[in-house]
């Protein structure tokens, strides 16, 4: 059941023609709200956002605000010589807005820095920032009210799979269930099929999903298959996970036709490398590598850390965020660099500067062109 406890507040002192467009996103009445955007099925009705004025939108949101840290890719080309243009992939838990609030219990962030009215804008900021072709996001509990109208109308097609049963309904002032939610631009891709899966562990349904997306790439005319999930958090559920990690390989293996198709899966696994699911992703028959391995001096090593946080149990940081690749089939061309410890910041996630617990994954992809792998 929605809460309609939510506010409207001010955006900024901007009147550009972008101002209801954000606005629009603060509606008081979040019943009604969801409502209106689940009938706006045809985002050609609306007005097309270039994303360069909705970034200086959010930048007017956040004037008061410390500025976006900086992050640089990292070029992992062998040769400079490209047949096409990269497909850049971005990987994120941006964190529910009511799991922030009244749950996650983030000691060391004020509540100022959760203010959805600028904390939107933060997580809008980094996407707009990274220009990804294909996103991929977890913990989304404002997909009709925000991700879908502003993406929609930069030219995204949006889907959007809450779990069965949200966390975030517990909270009093929620904005209804989180889920996965995986957004592509429709000029570089075209849609041949869409498969909604909820998790299984131990034949049992479980409160975690998955999405998984069949694209052609409109100038290669390559398919593909691009994979979204959430696995369950948590210490002491390690074989849970397990099982739904197992559980998704083998959907991902009937929908690419046991990796006949190329596939990205991108997802917060609640998991370290040392973890069994993990493991299970890494020797699939699937062939699939970790894109964030190849920033490591061996190509072998995972970063010390995607997620970085203070609860009142103590400080917790993790490597728990991963893009997986088809080795055989695709190349990584560069992936965006990990804030480091100063950039953090002693206080750690989130904060003023950066909206989610989770740091973002960005990684630029090719096919492969050698003429012995290509599918």
């Amino acid at each position: 059941m929605y809460s309609s406890c939510l506010s409207v507040h001010s955006m900024g002192n901007s009147t550009s023609r972008l101002y209801s467009a954000l606005a629009k996103t603060l509606s008081s009445s979040t019943s009604s709200k969801h409502q209106e955007y689940l009938e706006q099925t045809d985002p050609e009705l609306l007005d097309p956002i270039d994303p360069k004025d909705l970034l200086e939108e959010c930048q007017i949101v956040l004037q008061k605000r410390p500025a976006r840290l900086q992050r640089d890719f990292v070029d992992l080309r062998t040769n400079s010589a490209r047949r096409h243009q990269p497909i850049r992939v971005m990987q994120w838990n941006i964190l529910a807005q009511a799991l922030g609030e009244g749950k996650d219990n983030f000691i060391q962030c004020p509540m100022e820095a959760l203010r959805w009215e600028e904390r939107k804008c933060l997580i809008l900021e980094e996407i707009l920032a990274y220009q990804p072709d294909i996103l991929c996001l977890q913990e989304v509990d404002h997909y009709f009210d925000t991700f879908q109208p502003l993406l929609s109308r930069m030219g995204y097609q949006c889907t959007f799979l809450p779990k069965p049963w949200s966390p975030c309904l517990d909270v009093e002032c929620n904005n209804g269930p989180d889920g996965c939610a995986l957004f592509f631009l429709k000029d570089r891709f075209s849609l041949v099929k869409s498969t909604n899966i909820r998790l299984t562990a131990m034949k049992l349904k479980t409160n975690q999903v998955a999405i998984a997306q069949i694209l052609k790439c409109n100038e290669t005319d390559r398919l593909f298959c691009i994979a979204v999930t959430h696995l369950k958090a948590r210490n002491g559920w390690e074989r849970f996970r397990y099982a739904q990690g197992a559980d998704l390989l083998e959907n991902l293996k009937r929908i690419t036709h046991e990796a006949e198709i190329p596939l990205i899966v991108c997802g917060d696994f609640n998991a370290d490398p040392t973890e069994e699911v993990y493991k299970e992703f890494s020797t699939s028959s699937l062939n699939l590598n970790s894109a964030y391995k190849l920033l490591s001096a061996d190509g072998l090593s995972e970063p010390p850390y995607t997620t970085w946080k203070i609860r009142p149990s103590g400080e917790c940081r993790h490597t728990l965020d991963y893009i997986w690749y088809s080795q055989h089939a695709l190349k990584v061309d560069s992936a965006l660099s990990l804030l480091t410890e100063e950039q953090i910041g002693p206080n750690r996630l989130p904060s003023f500067n950066y909206p989610s617990d989770h740091l973002s994954l960005v990684c630029d992809f090719t096919f492969n062109e050698d003429p012995d792998r290509l599918l």
